[in-house]
């Protein structure tokens, strides 16, 4: 830590005398290590003070991985693209292909997964003709979410067992703790429940020792989701609660969101609507200033369900068709489910 507020000095240093090779290169190396940590509000804020000295690709890197950290995805792609822009004029390959990665990470994210999987597909060319093994893990990682997300978990589960060898291989095992995450929402959507818990939890002290507070809240926040469908609410909520504080604290709206929405349907399920109803009003207007539209969608449905069970039939109607017009936009793999909800309560008023 002596050595990285050294870093921070030296930067801080570095912009006030318009030393600008200095500062790009000092800010990126303190970023790197504040983003593995999720200090991303000191990372935003490193980068815009780099940026006052000019255009720098790494500066506009680091910034768009701090927005989409913090739920501003739409910022993001926008950093992205001017870092994407620099490393294209400056050939340089690796940054490159990072961006490319980041890119199809933040469509991924808002839903808009045909857009990820052009970006990772690009990234991973590069990334295998640079000889970046790292980097290529990291993309066939993303690669399978983004077909995760399309509803093929075989192909799903072909690409994260290719990443989790290259992780091991290359020693990463924060990259590694991501991916078992990722293995573990493969299985707990085939219904294997006990598989995907073990998973969580070989992922769980990975993000611990590594410092990766929002890798761990995500862990803490699935392994919670196991023991809910599981039918331990009790355990659930514990897992919940702790997730749920890391987020807030390190800044992601995106992962409140996604916990608020478990915390709700625990509510829901104990026949507190009231409070299940607070949780998703929450979880909407976080996702519609996150611009997660597929995310968006199913938290819609939720509550349209809430609004059925709450015998107000009109305001779930309208509710649900909000839902399906968000989940055509982003091939949401639980369309034809969510029609089929809005045909039931459609039948209700025609009664």
């Amino acid at each position: 830590m002596a050595t990285v507020s050294r870093w921070v000095e030296v930067h801080r240093l570095a912009v006030a005398g318009r030393e600008a090779t200095i500062a790009r290169s000092v800010g990126h190396q303190v970023a790197r290590v504040w983003l593995r940590t999720s200090r991303f509000a000191d990372v935003a804020a490193l980068a815009a003070a780099t940026l006052t000295l000019g255009e720098d690709a790494g500066a506009f890197y680091d910034l768009g991985s701090a927005q989409s950290s913090t739920g501003h995805p739409r910022q993001a792609l926008t950093s992205y693209e001017q870092a994407l822009r620099l490393y294209r004029e400056a050939g340089d390959r690796a940054g490159e292909a990072a961006t490319l990665n980041n890119l199809g990470g933040t469509h991924d994210g808002l839903g808009d997964r045909r857009q990820a999987l052009d970006y990772y597909r690009q990234a991973l060319l590069i990334a295998r003709d640079v000889g970046d093994r790292a980097g290529e893990a990291a993309t066939l990682n993303n690669l399978g979410s983004a077909y995760d997300g399309l509803g093929d978990r075989r192909q799903a589960l072909n690409y994260y067992q290719q990443a989790l060898l290259l992780h091991r291989d290359v020693g990463d095992r924060a990259g590694e703790a991501v991916t078992l995450v990722n293995m573990g929402l493969v299985y707990k959507g085939l219904g294997d429940r006990r598989q995907a818990l073990n998973y969580y939890q070989q992922a769980l002290p990975l993000h611990r020792d590594v410092g990766d507070r929002a890798g761990e809240a995500i862990a803490l926040n699935n392994i919670g989701s196991v023991y809910d469908g599981l039918g331990d609410r009790r355990q659930a909520l514990d897992y919940y609660q702790q997730a749920l504080l890391i987020a807030r604290d390190v800044g992601n709206r995106a992962g409140e969101a996604t916990v608020l929405m478990n915390i709700g349907g625990i509510r829901f399920n104990q026949g507190d609507l009231a409070k299940a109803k607070e949780a998703l009003g929450q979880v909407v207007e976080a996702l519609l200033i996150i611009g997660d539209r597929g995310s968006e969608a199913m938290a819609r449905y939720n509550m349209a369900v809430l609004l059925r069970q709450m015998e107000q039939v009109d305001e779930a109607i309208e509710t649900q068709r909000q839902a399906i017009a968000l989940a055509e936009q982003t091939e949401h793999p639980d369309l034809d489910q969510m029609r089929a909800f809005l045909g039931q309560l459609e039948r209700m008023t025609e009664g």
